[in-house]
């Protein structure tokens, strides 16, 4: 985008005044008390100057001086130039805006420094005294009570009228650099918060998928050696049930990864659909095999899942059976599954005695691990609800509350 001439001599002006403003003020002073100095020689036609100028120039001088300080002082400033500039009217110098260059300049800083209350009050002080001076002066007696009292009330309400101007532009090019600012940087935060939630569901993704079949595996592989004497063909069996387990964790583990690195190419190979309770029999297959009974039981009239629910319906129970495998010192598990109006209820529980812990070993770290973490944060991502813990009879139980429709409308799921 193109920048007309005027726009660049202009922004230079700016950054120059940002980087020298002293030079600047000394500058615009020097140009002031040149106005001033042409202004005090200007008289109506027939009538004669004052004869003060030592005194006029003097006090012009002082004016414009006090101008110097207008960055630190801009009550000052007006306060002095006023006086003086009132004081030059009242012996008898003609009232001009060559004469009111100092008050004006130092009324256009006033109202672009300070708020609107001061500007108002110095203002209206300012205006007031000037008027009355150019009323009772000498050197427009020949004019109307009028014109001697409108033209410097105007031209002295044009500073003030710029300064708030320049003000209230300055205040909104603030306001638009902190919303932009603040935009920018609550995209940074939740950029990090997005990252952070997708580093999240990717770390239980993928301990859903190597915990469960690593699990498994050496479950089975434990059995397998404890029977290979006893029983070869039992052995043999639980054998190949092994070979389909590390299969299904390679290619659960490949669905993983790839959907990782998708980058929306269409001629990339097509994603396996996300797991759901329809592999329920998988999954009670698998732990069979590993040596522990798992009953499915379901309660109510099966309503359809989004793929959400789904999805994390069967992580739960695939995390719940895992600890089971891996922890507990019971032989057999129960899954009830029941659909009421709007909720699907999942328990899991495995009947181990009591006296071993009631499910987890001692120092296994199942209950505050990242299993039962993992599962609860599933279980809230949805809307859903999950607690998990000993019972008292013996044993260990997962229960989960988890809605028909998650809350979220834009749910995602991954294999």
């Amino acid at each position: 985008m193109s920048t007309s001439p005027e726009r660049r001599y202009a922004d230079r002006i700016e950054e120059f005044s940002d980087r020298h403003p002293h030079v600047v003020d000394v500058v615009l002073v020097a140009a002031l008390m040149g106005c001033a100095s042409l202004g005090s020689m200007l008289t109506l036609p027939g009538a004669d100057p004052p004869d003060q100028d030592r005194t006029a120039a003097a006090f012009m001088g002082v004016a414009c001086l006090a101008l110097l300080k207008h960055r630190r002082h801009p009550r000052v400033a007006v306060v002095v130039s006023a006086a003086c500039t009132v004081t030059v009217i009242a012996l008898g110098y003609l009232l001009t805006p060559l004469l009111l260059a100092p008050v004006m300049a130092a009324l256009y800083w006033l109202a672009t420094l300070t708020d609107r209350p001061t500007t108002r009050a110095y203002g209206v002080a300012t205006m007031v005294a000037v008027t009355v001076a150019a009323a009772i002066s000498d050197s427009m007696d020949h004019l109307s009570l009028l014109l001697r009292t409108i033209g410097p009330f105007f031209w002295l309400l044009l500073p003030l009228a710029a300064g708030n101007m320049t003000r209230l532009r300055r205040a909104y090019l603030q306001a638009v650099q902190a919303r932009a600012e603040h935009a920018e940087r609550t995209r940074e935060e939740e950029a990090r918060l997005r990252v952070t939630e997708e580093r999240m569901r990717i770390a239980r993704e993928l301990h859903d998928v190597v915990a469960h079949h690593l699990a498994l595996a050496n479950a089975q592989a434990g059995t397998a050696a404890h029977l290979v004497l006893s029983s070869p063909q039992q052995s043999q069996k639980i054998l190949t049930d092994l070979t389909g387990t590390t299969s299904s964790a390679l290619r659960e583990l490949k669905a993983t990864l790839g959907l990782l690195r998708q980058n929306g190419d269409p001629d990339a190979a097509p994603l396996e659909p996300s797991p759901g309770l329809a592999r329920l029999p998988e999954l009670v297959s698998a732990c069979a095999s590993a040596g522990v009974t798992v009953t499915v039981t379901t309660e109510g009239e099966p309503q359809p899942l989004s793929p959400g629910v789904d999805l994390t319906a069967f992580r739960i129970v695939q995390e719940a059976l895992t600890n089971v495998t891996k922890h507990a010192t019971a032989e057999a598990a129960t899954v009830r599954i029941g659909y009421s109006d709007s909720r699907l209820l999942i328990t899991v529980v495995n009947d181990g005695p009591a006296a071993a812990g009631a499910g987890p070993a001692p120092g296994t770290g199942a209950l505050h691990g990242f299993g039962v973490m993992g599962m609860r944060e599933r279980a809230h991502s949805i809307g859903g609800e999950l607690c998990a813990g000993p019972r008292p009879e013996g044993g260990f139980e997962v229960a989960t509350a988890l809605p028909l429709q998650p809350y979220g409308a834009g749910e995602r799921t991954t294999p």
